[in-house]
This record gives structure tokens, C-alpha cells and sequence, in this order.
């Protein structure tokens, strides 16, 4: 079907033009604007002999300016890569060459990390675009284009792509931590991304006349996915600033008269924590919803109690908001995370492929218009990970005999950190080649504020001995704080198998054992 998701502001400024699609720092952008801005930059990415198929990447806080790549590039036919802004410098360049980036947005603010590797990467040199206006100097380095004086410069009407878009084309490359260490690129189509907004819209009865509040980064698959996009494509508002302020998201819920909120559980920990929603008028919310990690019962209660009913989910960036609770679910299914949602199947299976019964806990699979294509780049992982269609989450989990999905545990080894994913083997690889490290292995332990957080399980080299300031003073700069462990435990050996693999369930058990008083008197690995 030849149609692209850059249609969606298309089509907006033609019926609401004067709407404000977008409030943004406390300044409204109309449907208009938004829509004659993204146009500049479509003609700005063609001038620059960009093509369908052409890969272009992003270091952009929120912003309109994000939005107006993200939608110029779906004009066009471009493949978008939003980078994650908390990445340094060695993170960016893997993930810019990985998918051969021919151009690079980014915000002054992340200069210092870009400028290191910029002779590195697949980038051409006169495709170097700097925003600016995020650092005390407003400075656009000489080897960069100012993006606002460049953009100004094209006409602001409809862009014509070389080739004509399918809805089967690739869209949008979103990265996620790969079990490797290396991360992998989620490849989501046009398609794909409509029904996520059809998903989102007939899950929250969103309406036009909507204000859709929202915090979550657009270079993470909530943000862009299931909260921006969605809420364009349907002609609400977009309430939205360029990081997560907890006091100002309160407030900006009472300001605004927000209807819609979307937030990930940290963010609304941090919230709770400031103890203003006790001060603020919830009364305009009608719907609100979110997740990101492992989250207790008692903490939506808690929420409850406030006047903030927010509704979990499950989802993965291969298959986002896959599973979502339905807003007259029973108190009884407080503790799951919901009914797969209307564009997806979702069952158990065992490890020779039979589907599980009510109970049964087997692995999580999944199929449905909303799965990634698959990852980029990477045939053997996407074979592995999409078979016959069919999604398998690495996740573990049972359904009970109404279909409410409760997530157990993890295959791999990947926890959530304050809505990130972080893989221990990715973290793993950089802390072995630390001069005293001999072995190492970091696993996921429960933390209040964050979810989860890495705990490090270090062998020293005979004779040596590392302090935690040491693990973090060799990560520093080679990868982002999030995914740095919070502690560390030294330990004479790791409790490996007998052909050698580590058996890292045995160090989950130790470590709950220890939390539990069960815990022996010596790592005892023989279990």
C-alpha cells in the first residue's frame, strides 16, 4: 500500500491547522507550524541527495525538532535512528555506523561526545547538523551546520519523495541492548507504526480535542511510538518538554488540564518523591497509563491514593505495548500486567514449542501486526528471535484462565533499569579488560527508586583487589551511567557449570538468600 507515516502532519495541517499540535516548553506549535517545519527539512534531506532507503540518525532531546526529522524522514522514505541522548561517544559511533547513518542531528549539549569520533563514522562531513540553544554557549562547532539558519532558507510546501513510500518500508531503526553486548536495531515499517497508533488510540479513546501529556523520550519506543505519534496521528495535543522535570510534570497536569498521561514508573517514583501531586488537581485526567520495569502493586496503589490511576503494561521495542491492562480489570489481577493488546496474539510456550495452559510458565511468544520486521543488519538474530512470524520475547511468563499475562522472569539476563534496558554482557565485555579483573558477572538485584540496578560479581586477578570508585572511574566515558552496576561484591570464584558456562540463577539465589537471612556463611557454588 503505497502511504507513509509523514501523511500524518500532512493531513493535520489540512484539517486543524491553527490547533496547537505540539506544547512545548510552555510554547504552543500549531499543526501548521509543525507541519511547514518538518516540509523545510524534507527539502533540506533532499538538496542533500538523500534517498529512500537512506539511513539518518538523531542526538535530539525532545523537541520539535526532533519530530520534524522524524516526520521529514517519513516523507522521503528515509529509515530514521533516533540514538539514545545518554550515550558517549564510543556507544554513538557503533550505533551510527552499525546502520551506515549518511547524516547526524544533534544538540549542542552532546558536541563533546560527537566531536571525539566525527572522523570515525559513516557521516559524510557536510552532514554534521547541530541545533543549538541547550548549553550556556548556544555554540555550533565550525564543522557543523546550524540547523535553524540552514532550515529557514526551503520552502515550506509538500515535499515529493524520488520513489514512492510502501507501508511496507522500512521507517524507524530503534536500538536495543543486545545479549552479545552489542546492541541490535529494531526495524519498524510504516506500517507497523500506524498500528501502534491505531493500538494506542483505541486503548485510550483518545479524542481530538485531547491534551496528551507525556515525558518519556522520543528516542525510546514509549516516546515516539506509543505517545507522540499516536497523539499526532490522531489530532490531540501534545504536552511535552525536553527532559523529565518531576515537579514541573505535576504541575503541568493541573496547568494544562492534561486528559491523557503517560509515564514511566521511575519518572513517577521521582514525582511521588516530591509530594506535590498532594497539592495538584487531577481532576482533568481521565486516562493514565505507562510502565517500564518491574513494578509492585503497592506502587500504583500509592499512586491510587494520590488521585492518579495509572494503568501497567508489558512491551518490548520489538513489539511495544504488546500487553496492556484494561481500565475495569478486577483488583484481583493487580499483580499482572494486563491483556494482550487488540493487535496482537499473545501465548506460552514450552521449550519444544507446545502451548501452555493457564499457569504454566513457559516462554512469552507473540504475533500481530505490531512485531518489528526484524533487526537490522543482523539475519542470525532476527531468524532466531522471529520464527514463522511468531515473536519470541525471551521473556517468561503464564497466563491465568482469563488471559491476564503475568511476567515471571527474564531468559536472558537483561534487567530494567529505570525504564532502560541494560544487558550485563554488554557491560561485562568493557570490566574484563580492567588490569585487576580476572572474572566478572553482573545480574539484575531489585532497587526502590530504579526497579532494578546492576550488581557486579568481581574475581580479581591473584593478588589484587578493586574498590567500586575503580569500576566506575574504567566505565566512565566508555559507557552510559545507566548502565553502570550500583554495587560491586568480590568473590573467590563464579559458580560456573560443568562445561564451564556461568550459571548466573545460582548468584540470583545467593543474593536473595542474603536478603531473605537464608544466606550461607560462604558463596557456596556447588548448589
Amino acid at each position: 500500500m503505497k502511504w507513509n507515516t509523514g501523511k500524518i502532519l500532512s493531513k493535520r495541517e489540512s484539517f486543524s491547522p491553527d490547533k496547537p499540535a505540539v506544547i512545548f516548553e510552555d510554547t504552543p506549535i500549531t499543526y501548521r507550524e509543525l507541519n511547514r517545519e518538518t516540509n523545510r527539512v524534507a527539502h533540506f534531506f533532499k538538496e542533500k541527495g538523500l534517498k529512500k532507503g537512506d539511513r539518518i540518525a538523531v542526538d535530539l532531546l525532545n523537541s520539535p525538532e526532533f519530530l520534524a526529522c522524524y516526520f521529514a524522514a517519513a516523507k522521503l522514505g528515509l529509515i530514521f535512528v533516533p540514538l539514545n541522548y545518554r550515550l558517549v561517544s564510543q556507544e554513538l559511533k557503533y550505533q551510527i555506523n552499525r546502520c551506515n547513518c549518511r547524516l547526524l542531528v544533534f544538540n549542542d549539549l552532546f558536541t563533546k561526545y560527537i566531536e571525539p569520533i566525527r572522523d570515525f563514522l559513516d557521516v559524510e562531513k557536510e552532514n554534521f547538523i547541530c541545533v543549538t540553544g541547550y548549553t550556556a554557549e548556544n555554540y555550533c562547532p565550525e564543522w557543523a551546520l546550524d540547523y535553524y539558519s540552514i532550515i529557514e532558507k526551503y520552502p515550506f510546501h509538500e515535499p515529493v519523495p524520488d520513489e514512492f513510500i510502501d507501508l511496507d518500508d522500512p521507517f524507524i531503526i530503534l536500538f536495543t541492548s543486545g545479549t552479545t553486548g552489542n546492541p541490535k536495531g529494531a526495524v519498524l515499517t510504516h506500517g507497523q507504526t500506524y498500528f501502534k497508533c491505531f493500538q494506542v488510540i483505541n486503548y485510550t479513546d483518545m479524542r481530538q480535542d485531547d491534551i496528551f501529556q507525556s515525558q518519556a523520550p522520543l528516542c525510546h519506543s514509549a516516546g515516539l511510538a506509543a505517545v507522540s505519534t499516536p497523539a499526532l496521528c490522531r489530532g490531540a495535543t501534545l504536552l511535552m518538554r525536553s527532559k523529565f522535570d518531576a515537579e514541573k510534570f505535576a504541575l503541568d497536569i493541573e496547568k494544562y488540564k492534561a486528559t491523557i498521561v503517560f509515564s514511566l514508573t521511575t519518572m513517577m517514583r521521582f514525582v511521588l518523591d516530591t509530594g506535590i501531586l498532594d497539592q495538584v488537581d487531577l481532576s482533568s485526567v481521565r486516562f493514565a497509563w505507562g510502565g517500564g520495569e518491574k513494578t509492585p502493586p503497592e506502587f500504583f496503589d500509592e499512586l491510587d491514593e494520590k488521585g492518579l490511576h495509572i494503568l501497567p503494561g508489558f512491551g518490548q521495542t520489538e513489539n511495544s505495548a504488546m500487553v496492556l491492562m484494561p481500565g475495569d480489570a478486577p483488583k484481583s489481577k493487580n499483580r499482572s500486567a494486563g491483556l494482550p493488546n487488540f493487535f496482537t496474539d499473545l501465548w506460552i510456550q514450552n521449550e519444544t514449542g507446545e502451548k501452555l495452559g493457564p499457569g504454566e510458565i513457559g516462554q512469552i511468544v507473540a504475533m500481530g501486526p505490531n512485531v518489528m520486521k526484524g533487526y537490522w543488519d543482523m539475519p542470525v538474530e532476527t531468524s532466531s528471535t522471529i520464527v514463522d512470524d511468531v515473536l519470541y520475547t525471551g521473556d517468561l511468563g503464564y497466563l491465568d484462565e482469563d488471559g491476564y499475562l503475568y511476567v515471571v522472569d527474564r531468559v536472558k539476563d537483561m534487567y530494567r533499569s529505570g525504564a532502560e534496558n541494560v544487558y550485563p554482557a554488554e557491560v561485562e565485555a568493557v570490566l574484563i579488560n580492567h588490569p585487576k579483573i580476572n572474572k566478572i558477572a553482573i545480574i539484575g538485584v531489585p532497587d526502590e527508586k530504579w526497579g532494578e540496578t546492576g550488581k557486579a560479581f568481581i574475581v580479581c586477578n591473584q593478588g589484587k583487589t578493586i574498590s567500586y570508585e575503580e569500576v566506575l572511574s574504567f566505565l566512565n566515558s566508555k559507557l552510559a551511567r545507566f548502565k553502570f552496576p550500583r554495587s560491586i561484591q568480590l568473590i573467590d570464584s563464579l559458580p560456573l557449570t560443568v562445561t564451564g558456562k556461568l550459571k548466573k540463577s545460582v548468584l540470583k539465589k545467593q543474593f536473595t538468600d542474603s536478603l531473605t537471612g537464608g544466606v550461607k556463611k560462604k558463596w557456596d557454588w556447588s548448589m
